[in-house]
């Protein structure tokens, strides 16, 4: 029992020696500071752009695709050039022409119901004034090999279409990207809302007077074919979805 005691005593003894308080002394390089600058506030990201648009000119070419057309050909194509004065804006011009003919609806109102709109009205060219807003550029990795570089912009557009008997004044917004394949080379999707007058192209059979469309397989309505000016005019909303190839000069 002494000697367990005596052992005892001994390991407290030795323990307290052991762990006795020690002075730490650090280097001033690798203790915290008060304040640290975040990460996002350097501006690597933007110093270190692959594309670089600022004061350069630019070409697109694309096919356009209208969502809300009813009775027109809802193809066009349009040809569009641009100059950027920085890296935040730019100024363009954009013509785009209409195809000719009527769209698969139509078409088939002409084979049931025999409603020939192909004597109404239709867009033939439109010319717009375009601005460009790129709101960020980025960049992301579809594999470990490969970066993508993108602008995303918003578009604010004001311009004339002209129909097939009349031009009218129309403003067109959107928002747009572009993926670019190297630093020249980019894919364009831009998606508008255009806003403008327009002749509305049904136009109702009153034989004697407006001879030429017909709404039933009943009417009598057959030549001559009405004149543009018979068809009035409303407040037309038409959205398009465009795809393009654009060139940095």
């Amino acid at each position: 029992m002494k000697n367990t005691f005596i052992c005892l005593a001994a390991v407290i003894l030795l323990s307290t020696t052991v762990f006795a308080k020690e002075l730490i002394q650090l280097p001033l390089e690798e203790l915290a500071r008060e304040s640290v600058s975040p990460v996002f506030d350097i501006n690597d990201s933007v110093r270190n752009r692959n594309i670089v648009t600022q004061k350069k000119y630019e070409g697109s070419v694309f096919y356009g695709w209208s969502l809300t057309e009813p009775i027109a050909n809802v193809s066009k194509i349009g040809l569009s050039g641009y100059y950027h004065p920085s890296e935040d804006d730019a100024y363009g011009l954009m013509f785009i022409k209409n195809f000719s003919g009527v769209s698969y609806y139509a078409k088939q109102l002409f084979d049931q119901y025999k409603l020939d709109f192909t004597r109404a009205p239709s867009p033939e060219a439109s010319l717009f004034f375009d601005y460009n807003l790129k709101a960020f550029y980025g960049k992301m990795s579809l594999s470990k090999n490969t970066v993508t570089n993108y602008h995303f912009f918003g578009s604010l557009a004001g311009g004339i279409i002209k129909y097939s008997h009349k031009t009218y004044p129309a403003i067109a917004t959107g928002l747009g990207q572009k993926f670019y394949f190297n630093k020249k080379l980019s894919f364009r999707f831009d998606f508008r809302i255009f806003l403008n007058q327009a002749p509305i192209p049904f136009l109702k059979c009153e034989p004697g007077k407006h001879e030429g469309i017909k709404n039933s397989t009943a009417d009598s309505c057959n030549e001559p074919a009405p004149k543009f000016s018979d068809f009035d005019e409303r407040f037309t909303i038409t959205s398009v979805i465009d795809l393009g190839i654009s060139y940095l000069f």
